[in-house]
């Protein structure tokens, strides 16, 4: 069997296709189609209180499983769809998932009870953690080296830009209707990326390069996957420093309009914070085409770790309560590095399985999301009303990788 593109050749050719659409295309493209799970759970963050009012939820709480529900349904969806798209193709998998989302659009948007919009949240989940797993494959099938590393920045500069601007859609969407209206507006928008893909975007994954789909199949791959020392060392790390951005999405709100009271100004503090990142992917962009990635990645490790650990002990002078403009400014840095790492981290850890890219790309995904629930959630709860737990999980997750990510280097 041919292996994918060799890492040498850069970015390799379009399949053959009667028609072939430009990089700019493509990455818009892979950009909607990654957006639709950070849409999803972002622009109902306004609408969680008016929502659990409409079904009758009786714990304030509980409105906070319409969030995690969709990580649940995304968790389990993993692991499926990276073994089907090398078996039966890209976008075959991708409509699936897509189609599943949409369903699951439909069953929240008109649910009469707390119970069905749980199954709807489920449902968009485990549909749109196609578009996460696929996509990857698809452009691990296009480019690799550099060049992908490059796309991949381009594609998340685009998808940062949805979390920055969700929830004030949805706060804008709930100045004129009530909360279905937002489950109407994501539902718009999967279809737009459905059709977009349908009718533009060739598929990636010829026949003659898809495998056989079968159990030994999909379980050679997953060990192949585990036991690369390259692919395994970045999907811990890329686990452990996501873990602490978890951490960050979880205290957020409680951050900003608890301690700094910022009220409906909230949404406007969280998108600039986003912005950072899409701003050093931008960046990134540019950077891998003259340093290593390796290189950008130990540079932006050490420096999330440096900053963490001095203003956390600035924070222990003054009592854990620094300024609203200092913390923003501490964030601000640390989310540039970490938009850097997030597209070198992915390409480095599928770039030498790019024979089972889909495979790897669901294993890969899967543990990063587990590693990065866990230690996010162990950073959420040890809130004490200060920022203090979170600066200490950056520079503990911030030191931890560095660390993992010296030690290949050097291994190699």
């Amino acid at each position: 069997m041919k292996t994918a593109h060799s890492d040498n050749q850069g970015i390799s050719k379009m399949t053959q296709h009667k028609a072939q659409i430009s990089r700019g295309e493509f990455i818009g493209i892979m950009a909607i189609l990654m957006s639709l799970v950070a849409l999803t759970i972002d622009a109902m963050l306004p609408a969680l209180m008016q929502i659990g009012t409409s079904l009758g939820v009786q714990d304030p709480n509980d409105n906070q499983l319409i969030i995690s529900t969709v990580f649940l349904g995304m968790t389990v969806g993993l692991m499926f769809y990276g073994p089907l798209s090398d078996s039966f193709g890209r976008k075959k998998v991708i409509y699936l998932g897509i189609f599943i989302f949409l369903i699951g659009s439909l069953v929240s948007f008109f649910s009469t009870n707390f119970t069905f919009m749980i199954i709807g949240r489920l449902l968009q989940g485990g549909g749109a953690a196609a578009c996460r797993v696929v996509t990857a494959a698809m452009i691990r099938d296009q480019f690799s080296g550099k060049e992908m590393a490059k796309v991949m920045s381009l594609i998340m500069m685009v998808f940062i830009m949805v979390p920055a601007l969700a929830p004030s859609v949805g706060q804008v969407i709930l100045l004129f209707a009530d909360w279905r209206a937002i489950f109407g507006f994501i539902f718009l928008f999967g279809l737009v990326g459905l059709l977009w893909l349908y009718f533009r975007q060739p598929e990636t994954l010829t026949e003659e390069k898809r495998l056989d789909f079968s159990l030994s199949t999909i379980k050679a791959g997953i060990i192949e996957t585990v036991k690369h020392p390259i692919s395994r060392t970045y999907m811990i790390a890329t686990g452990l420093i996501f873990g602490a951005f978890v951490g960050y999405l979880s205290l957020a709100q409680q951050i900003f309009q608890v301690i700094y009271k910022t009220g409906d100004l909230f949404s406007l503090y969280f998108g600039c914070l986003a912005l950072a990142i899409g701003l050093s992917s931008f960046a990134n962009a540019k950077l891998v085409m003259r340093f290593r990635m390796e290189t950008l990645c130990m540079v932006s490790l050490a420096t999330i770790s440096i900053t963490s650990l001095f203003f956390y002990l600035y924070t222990q002078n003054i009592s854990g309560q620094p300024s609203l403009g200092e913390v923003m400014g501490y964030l601000a840095i640390t989310f540039f590095c970490i938009g850097i790492l997030f597209g070198n981290f992915n390409t480095l850890a599928v770039q030498p399985l790019g024979h089972i890219a889909g495979i790897a790309t669901s294993v890969i995904t899967s543990v990063q999301t587990l590693i990065s629930v866990v230690v996010g959630g162990a950073i959420g709860q040890a809130y004490d009303g200060t920022v203090q737990p979170l600066v200490l999980g950056f520079f503990l997750c911030g030191t931890a990788t560095l660390a993992l990510v010296a030690y290949i280097q050097k291994r190699e």
